[in-house]
């Protein structure tokens, strides 16, 4: 009797178990968010409302997607320069990007959004008008007229809404190269200076192209949560998405369709940027 039941029992091979194993790593997350976006434009294609609210609200599409590119490549120079600051065993240097760091982190985005916009800018544009007058006293007529000429309405919103983004992650992604050039074996620099190059040139020529290839997944997941952050700028009134979005809502009061829509235009973006994320992260690690 025990011999019949045991041939009863279910036999589980390789097979049965690797086929588990890949609908337990299917990305069922990504296939519930895709059925968000098909329903969303079908919805978009098909009602009248969601439609309008769509060919609106995509107009502020570009001012979203250039100032975020924009920022994000002054923060890069930014973050590099303070990264190589963090670093650095010059005392003043160190401090100086020590205490950029912990300012900005140390204060919400939307602060500073505010702060840099309304306060430091302004600030920046009276500097520049002390250094013309003074250029202008000392002979040097030309540039003085031309560092005295600037005035804050020159700046645009956009313009003090770059500068703000930028600022704000030159400190997170300072924070990344830190960790990038610090994760390379001081083996490496110590090599570079037995051949005769320089500390700027071992840094250069060894150790940047090594640490920017560690960190480019952090380089990018930062990206993202800029293009969300991006969203931000619109309490300067800058006409991003989110912007031409309250402003539809506001004279419409189809709230329901304008959030909608918004929101699956940031989820859209964000996980197509996510997955390339992913995916160049996949290739670096193959490639190691």
């Amino acid at each position: 009797m025990s011999e019949q039941l045991q041939t009863l029992e279910p036999i589980i091979t390789v097979d049965d178990l690797s086929s588990k194993r890949r609908l337990r790593d299917l990305p069922w997350w990504l296939f519930a968010i895709l059925l968000i976006a098909v329903y969303v434009v079908f919805i978009i294609s098909s009602n009248e409302n969601y439609n309008k609210a769509f060919v609106f609200i995509k107009a502020g599409l570009y001012i979203t997607v250039t100032t975020t590119l924009k920022s994000f490549l002054i923060a890069l120079i930014f973050g590099l320069l303070a990264g190589l600051g963090r670093i650095s065993k010059n005392v003043v240097i160190n401090n100086i990007a020590r205490f950029y760091v912990e300012i900005i982190r140390g204060i919400p985005i939307l602060v500073l959004i505010f702060f840099i916009a309304l306060v430091g800018v302004p600030v920046l544009v009276d500097g520049l008008n002390t250094f013309g007058y003074w250029l202008a006293d000392n002979g040097v007529g030309f540039l003085g007229k031309v560092f005295t000429a600037v005035t804050n309405k020159d700046i645009s919103m956009n313009s003090r809404a770059i500068i703000a983004l930028a600022v704000t992650y030159g400190a997170y992604l300072a924070e990344i190269f830190r960790a990038g050039i610090q994760s390379i074996v001081k083996g490496q620099t110590e090599a570079a200076r037995s051949l005769g190059m320089s500390y700027g040139q071992a840094m250069r020529y060894v150790i940047l192209p090594q640490a920017i290839r560690n960190v480019l997944p952090a380089l990018g997941n930062d990206f993202v949560a800029m293009v969300k952050d991006s969203s931000l700028v619109s309490v300067l009134a800058v006409r991003d998405i989110t912007q031409v979005s309250r402003l539809y809502a506001g004279s419409t009061f189809r709230f329901r369709e304008s959030y909608i829509v918004l929101a699956v235009m940031y989820l859209t973006i964000t996980v197509v940027l996510s997955l390339l994320v992913q995916l160049v992260e996949r290739r670096l690690k193959t490639h190691e």
